[in-house]
This record gives C-alpha cells, structure tokens and sequence, in this order.
C-alpha cells in the first residue's frame, strides 16, 4: 500500500484530499499544525495517521516525517498543499506580512521538498506535488504578494522536475481555482483586517461582488483532490495540472493567446478602468 504525506490537512483542500487518497487505498500521513484525529475517522480503506507539523519550522517537519515513517514505513508521494492567504494592495502591506506569506507558501514548500528528497532518492522512485493556484495564470488584482509567493513555487517546482529526472523523483504541479466553500479566505481575515485603504476601497468592492456573483465559476475541494490524485498516479510527464473549471479556462486562455490577447481579455472580466489623475 502506498503512503502519502499531505501538509495542511486540518481543512479545505488538504483535509478532503487526505480523505479521497484514504478513499482510494492509500496511507496518509495527515499533517497540519494542531492535530485532530477525529477528523479522519471514516476516511476510506487507507489508514491516516494524523501528525502535527508546521511547514515554517524544520524541527517539527523532521518529526513529522520520522513519525510518517515509523507509521508506514515509507513516503512514495509528498503534496505541498499548506498555504496561507493575503488578499490586499501591495501599497499598504507590510513586508512583514509579505515575509509571513513567504515563510509558508514558499519556503515550507522547499523545507519540507529538502527533508523529502534524500528518502525518495536513495529509493529511486516517490512524486513530489505542489499545490500552487490559478493567480499563476493571471496575477489577479490585490493578491500580488501572494501570486508571488505562488509563482516562485512555479518556478521552483518546474526547475525540480528535471533536477530529480535522474534520479528517479517525479514533480508535479496542481494549480487550483477558486474555492469560496473552504476557510482559506477566513482564515487569512486576521492578516488582511485594514490593509484595504480608501484608494482601493470601491476596486475591492467591485472586486468581492464579481466573485461573489451567481453563476460564476469556482472550483471545490473534491476537483482539487482528484487532481492531485491523477497527478499522483498518471505515469505521463505531464508537469501541470489545472483543478477546477475556472483554473482549466484560464490555464486554457493562457496557453492559447499572445500576451496582448490575454491582457485584454482579463482587462475587460476585471472592468478595469484607470482612475482619473488628481
């Protein structure tokens, strides 16, 4: 039976992936940073051994993984799902706060990879997968810190995939959509709370109603999960994976027009209009 470590389990994307692997058959190790096993008592055919881990301290995913070993024995696939978000200007964010971002979106990601990597080589096999987001199609508006701390994983994750070629580790990526139905957002509220200054009020407004309107697009944490799953289990080379149908049009849009085309058509979708100079 194969085992997964999957990080930042304790909700949203994290929680119902570690449920459809367990659906599937697998071991998953389920990490987050304040442990709940109740959470998977009915999971599926899989055993889920739920272990605390915080992505931005290198002790605790040591032993994280220690304790994933002596449960399973092995590790063949590590999703990077954890993250936190921030929705607002770059003008009136902290660096402080844009460091916070980072410290989990991006540099967890490379700290658990580093602690990971070493057990799949001398193995010869394993898939790393990270969660990244569909900004890294269209860096939308008031989100530039965070779709810069998405899209470094992109790089990173693209530049890994033929780093590890060689030595018998696969990389992947999964890129989600939109999901209003998981706390992503409300968890972030404490870190955005008056960073929405008055020159960008009425944008945001405008911004939150087109999300929030009816008949648009979102994706749900069970697309992202059979995402990572195929992205788990394909043997193709395939490096992205676009979860959900609003992330597969705008990767679609991308990848099918030239740069001008595609400004201009997120231009009209967001109703951008320049402000009158004062």
């Amino acid at each position: 039976m194969r085992t997964a470590l999957i990080t930042g389990c304790s909700s949203g994307y994290g929680k119902a992936t570690a449920d459809y692997f367990a659906a599937h058959g697998w071991n998953v190790i389920a990490t987050m940073r304040r442990p709940d096993p109740e959470m998977f008592r009915s999971s599926g055919p899989g055993a889920v051994r739920v272990v605390r881990m915080d992505v931005t301290d290198a002790d605790s995913i040591d032993q994280a993984i220690a304790q994933g070993l002596e449960a399973f024995g092995q590790i063949d696939v590590l999703v990077n799902n954890a993250g936190i978000g921030l929705l607002s200007p770059l003008e009136s964010t902290p660096l402080a706060t844009i460091r916070e971002v980072f410290e989990t979106n991006t540099f967890g990601v490379m700290r658990t990879s580093q602690a990971v990597i070493p057990l799949m080589r001398e193995r010869g096999q394993g898939t790393i997968i990270n969660v990244t987001s569909s900004v890294c199609f269209a860096g939308m508006p008031l989100v530039a810190p965070y779709a810069a701390s998405k899209w470094a994983i992109e790089g990173f994750t693209e530049a890994l995939y033929y780093e590890l070629h060689s030595v018998g580790v696969r990389v992947r990526l999964v890129e989600p959509g939109y999901g209003p139905s998981t706390a992503f957002t409300a968890n972030g509220m404490p870190r955005m709370s008056g960073l929405v200054t008055a020159p960008y009020e009425a944008y945001a407004a405008q911004l939150f109603a087109q999300l929030g309107a009816p008949g648009v697009a979102v994706t749900t944490p069970e697309q992202v999960a059979a995402a990572i799953h195929a992205a788990a289990t394909e043997e193709s080379e395939q490096l992205r994976f676009p979860a959900g149908p609003d992330s597969e049009h705008l990767a679609n849009a991308r990848w099918h027009s030239s740069d001008a085309e595609f400004l201009a058509g997120m231009q009209a979708m967001l109703r951008l209009q320049r402000q009158p100079a004062r």
